[in-house]
């Protein structure tokens, strides 16, 4: 037997101790995958510009996950297409299954299945697309193009809410029709002034907003679904994000803080560990506590640093007003968020992931439906890249009460009710 197979055997087998065991520690109780080479719903036909992606792949939807809360169902978002927004891949939201099911040996199989597929589109006959040359001249939100980086389901559970990496901007999205129903204004210094099509030509030509390919790569609901939380991959271009050669330096990066009804925002500051590392996800805990996954960009056995975090914001100062950050070090009149502690290291030892076969882009995180023990179930997923050699990967952990204490899982209203009224607009 393998090493990596003896740590994961021995993990699991950690977990079979009983079923009343007092857990006191996140395990890791398995994974499952979604081959690279799977098809979706969509009935594209056809062969993407690359020359190598079917229109139909089903891949990069690891880069936004969110739970439903209907039985085991997930909603992802895959990113913009293969080739680095080169193809004219039409952006579209799935339905995926994740069965979790425990075995007569106290381990735990776990078994994803694409269940639908809806096309993102602006209108009747507008579709989103990931191509970086479909953008509006003015960089508004009347742009086709479209990098789904983080998704949340809405409380009225109809509706789901993306955050978009070329804007960056934030969408709310009919579930039943893959229609986008409104954009939800985020502050001007986000944006940049000249977007293009190419990552170099948006470094050289901007001094404001995000980095080329470093826009809003998380997205978190708080439990009422009063609010989102948005955060930035790298820190913004004026809060010394980088230096005169164009090379990331700036570690001080923002949370963009939104009501959903009101449109009222806040900023906070989220310190990252390295320059050489990203932010690619966000989760909320509570209405103050979230799961912030940072992570370098190496993968298999170059991989060094996937943590997940847990941060809190009690306390933090509203940075709105600020217009720039220093590169390195919080001026004395900031108090940036909490980082509380690791809650996750992807890459420690005992949970038996680490290795050649470990993702690059560890980038989604949703909480799942308890256990049958009563544990709790944190669901992380990657972004394959749309390599259809690598699987879309669906690691599943479980945590007790203790772990989390101030865990608190997302309410969903009625469906159809009065808060989903916007799912029925028209065309």
């Amino acid at each position: 037997m393998s090493t990596l197979k003896q740590l994961r055997t021995a993990a699991l087998a950690a977990l079979a101790v009983g079923a009343s065991t007092c857990y006191a520690a996140v395990a890791f109780i398995g994974e499952g995958a979604i081959p690279g080479t799977a098809r979706d719903q969509s009935r594209l036909s056809g062969v993407l510009e690359d020359g190598v992606t079917p229109g139909d792949l089903v891949g990069g939807f690891g880069s936004a996950i969110a739970y439903t809360g209907v039985g085991n169902l997930y909603i992802a978002t895959p990113d913009r297409g293969p080739a680095d927004g080169t193809t004219k891949y039409i952006d579209r939201i799935y339905t995926i299954r994740v069965d979790v099911r425990p075995a007569s040996d106290g381990t735990y199989t776990v078994q994803p299945t694409l269940v639908d597929t809806k096309l993102m589109r602006k209108d009747a006959k507008s579709y989103f697309t990931g191509f970086a040359a479909a953008f509006d001249e003015t960089g508004s939100p009347e742009s086709l193009r479209l990098d789904p980086e983080g998704v949340r389901v809405s409380a009225c559970g109809s509706t789901a809410y993306v955050s978009d990496e070329y804007g960056p901007y934030i969408y709310e999205f009919d579930l039943a029709n893959g229609k986008r129903l409104r954009s939800i204004d985020v502050p001007n210094k986000f944006l940049i002034d000249y977007p293009s099509d190419t990552a170099a030509d948006e470094l050289a030509r901007n001094i404001a907003g995000r980095q080329a390919n470093r826009g809003m790569e998380g997205l978190a609901i708080s439990p009422d679904g009063s609010t989102l939380t948005g955060i930035m991959q790298s820190p913004l271009i004026q809060d010394g994000g980088l230096d005169a050669a164009l090379k990331r330096i700036g570690v001080n990066n923002r949370m963009l803080q939104v009501d959903v009804n009101s449109g009222n925002a806040r900023e906070l500051v989220y310190v990252m560990d390295s320059k050489s590392n990203g932010v690619s996800e966000i989760l909320a805990v509570n209405d103050h506590e979230f799961l912030v996954l940072e992570r370098d960009g190496n993968g298999g056995t170059a991989a060094a640093f996937k943590k997940i975090y847990l941060v809190d914001t009690t306390g933090a100062t509203d940075v709105r007003g600020i217009k720039s950050l220093p590169s390195s070090g919080v001026p004395a009149n900031i108090t940036p968020v909490t980082k509380k502690k690791v809650f996750i290291d992807l890459l420690d030892p005992r949970f038996g992931l680490a290795g050649a076969s470990f993702p690059e882009k560890m980038e989604g995180l949703a909480f799942g439906p308890d256990l049958p023990d009563g544990r709790h179930v944190l669901v992380v997923t990657n972004d394959n890249d749309f390599n259809q050699a690598q699987p879309n990967r669906f690691m599943v952990f479980a945590f007790a009460e203790a772990d989390l204490p101030g865990y608190t899982p997302q309410q969903f209203s009625v469906r159809g009710g009065p808060r989903c009224a916007r799912g029925d607009a028209p065309d």
